[in-house]
């Protein structure tokens, strides 16, 4: 813990000079030495899991805003996977779609366990799905890579696209798409993705989203966007996009992963 506290100090004398970037909040809120060594620690305890369960490829996920009047827990999915570190050993990497803040545009990025907790999370808690051993490898071979991993990248970014759309497309979208296309081959467009998706019984979240919330949601914030959804299911307040809580849930109900496993600090 003394390691942690001093890589912490560290990293928030740098943080304090930087501005909010993708991955967390746009608010310009201070980072902490507590905060950090709090991201650090759920980051190792994590890994000293994944670790101990043999796993190479598992869909993560983190508590970074409380979304319980919504009826969910996570907030946030990435793609975690074993990678050789050169010395024999290992190391976690994660990939996952960021948004820009104050814009509505996102990218694909590669990070470690640490700094995919270092936002000021709302609860410091994880979850992962094991996946079914074939499924992890397919997987693997597209997340090394980086030309594969990002293929199912779009680049427009709405909170709450539609699940099933293709104008926008955000971060837990992204990430069972970009499954969908590792694991069948066939895959070669978005729609595509979601067609197999469909096939093999994802079913997204419904929000409930009144006039009110929609039109301040738009009007305040470049990152949410409804036009996507279908009319019928916007003006009788239905919101699908794909959640965290959703993913989960489909991965243990297709049997393609396990129900989540959650890792917490006392």
């Amino acid at each position: 813990m003394q390691i942690l506290t001093r890589i912490a100090v560290i990293l928030a004398a740098g943080l304090l000079a930087t501005a909010a970037h993708a991955g967390r909040s746009c608010e310009q809120k201070r980072p902490t030495v507590q905060t950090i060594e709090r991201g650090l620690a759920l980051a190792a305890r994590t890994q000293n899991m994944l670790d101990t369960l043999g796993q190479d490829v598992v869909v993560i996920a983190r508590v970074g805003q409380d979304l319980s009047k919504y009826g969910l827990h996570y907030s946030h999915v990435g793609l975690a996977y074993r990678h050789p570190d050169g010395k024999g050993g290992h190391v976690w990497r994660v990939l996952h779609k960021l948004n820009h803040c104050g814009t509505a545009d996102a990218a694909v990025y590669r990070q470690g366990l640490g700094e995919f907790f270092l936002d000021d999370l709302w609860r410091y808690e994880a979850a992962f799905s094991m996946l079914a051993p074939e499924v992890q490898a397919k997987l693997l071979a597209v997340l090394r890579e980086d030309r594969p991993s990002v293929r199912m990248h779009h680049k427009p970014y709405s909170m709450v696209s539609y699940a099933w759309g293709q104008t926008y497309q955000q971060s837990n979208q992204w990430a069972i798409e970009t499954m969908a296309a590792a694991v069948e081959p066939s895959v070669q467009s978005r729609a595509q993705a979601q067609a197999w998706l469909q096939f093999r019984g994802y079913q997204p979240s419904t929000l409930k989203l009144g006039a009110l919330t929609r039109l301040g949601g738009r009007v305040t914030a470049a990152n949410i966007a409804f036009d996507d959804h279908p009319f019928d299911k916007r003006f009788s307040d239905r919101i699908e996009t794909v959640t965290a809580d959703s993913v989960f849930g489909w991965l243990e109900r297709s049997r393609l992963g396990s129900a989540p496993v959650q890792v917490g600090l006392e």
